[in-house]
């Protein structure tokens, strides 16, 4: 019966491996054993139920069992080294599968990862030709009107005109550059000052902020008691406030107010000082 039990086994095992030429062959050698067992079977049950008495007959069929169990015990030994082999094929096979599993994979990604990258360059080069396409064609730049001097034109005119240009109409690098010829062609006129002071509201104007700054100090430092130097001072103030360098604003609205308290520049130095 134990060998019974042990060809059952042997069945159930054989049922878990792919079938292969070595398979089939180990079955074949498998049913030759369960033939050869079972005539041993039959054999010990004739010899059990027979009455002979003879100790040869028996000690022969005891030896022809023993002999026949020992050829099993090989037969089995055999069997079960080719399932071993089988086995580490097998596991040799699953692993280099595996690894050509591992491989794709890492190759599919690396694919995907580039693939979204192409997908997005296009998608942002077909945003910008569209954006590209949307704009209108840039218009040429107009030239500027740079109004001729009239004939005949006084310096006062001069002056009024570039101050017209800059508080007026806004177009201050056009009036600096009408200044800067009443500058130039009148040093010794009454206006010439004011003419310096507007040079630097105008480059403020422009946002020239630092050029500004160097301009109204020029005034400050040059004509002190001058009713535009403390105008000056204040649009200095505010270009310092401009250009994001509050502390050096307050440092000179205060100064504005040490030294000309009574200028009318003094209640909007208090104003920015108090904020």
């Amino acid at each position: 019966m134990r060998f019974t039990v042990l060809s059952i086994c042997l069945l159930v095992l054989f049922g878990c491996v792919p079938p292969s030429e070595n398979q089939l062959r180990m079955e074949k050698d498998l049913a030759e054993m369960k033939r050869r067992l079972a005539q041993l079977e039959v054999q010990q049950v004739d010899s059990q139920s027979s009455e002979v008495s003879s100790s040869d007959t028996l000690q022969r069929q005891l030896a022809e069992v023993v002999a026949g169990l020992d050829t099993l015990r090989v037969d089995f030994q055999s069997i079960d080294g080719r399932i071993d082999d089988l086995g580490q094929s097998n596991q040799q096979l699953v692993d280099d599968l595996q690894l050509n599993k591992e491989d794709f994979g890492l190759q599919l990604t690396a694919l995907n990862s580039r693939l979204d990258e192409l997908e997005q360059g296009s998608a942002k080069l077909a945003g910008e030709v569209k954006e590209l396409a949307a704009k209108p064609a840039p218009e040429a730049p107009q030239p500027v009107e740079v109004k001729p001097e009239p004939v005949q034109e006084s310096p006062e005119q001069m002056y009024q005109r570039a101050l017209d240009l800059i508080r007026k109409e806004n177009q201050f690098a056009e009036g600096r550059k009408l200044l800067e010829q009443f500058v130039a062609k009148y040093p010794e006129h009454d206006l010439y000052v004011n003419a310096l002071y507007w040079n630097g509201e105008a480059l403020f104007g422009e946002k020239k902020y630092e050029m500004a700054i160097l301009q109204l100090q020029d005034v400050i430092s040059k004509y002190p008691t001058h009713p535009k130097a403390a105008a000056a001072m204040l649009k200095q103030a505010l270009a310092f406030e401009a250009l994001g360098d509050p502390q050096n604003a307050r440092t000179t609205m205060q100064k504005l107010i040490d030294e000309y308290p009574n200028s009318e520049q003094v209640e909007a130095a208090q104003k920015f000082l108090a904020q």
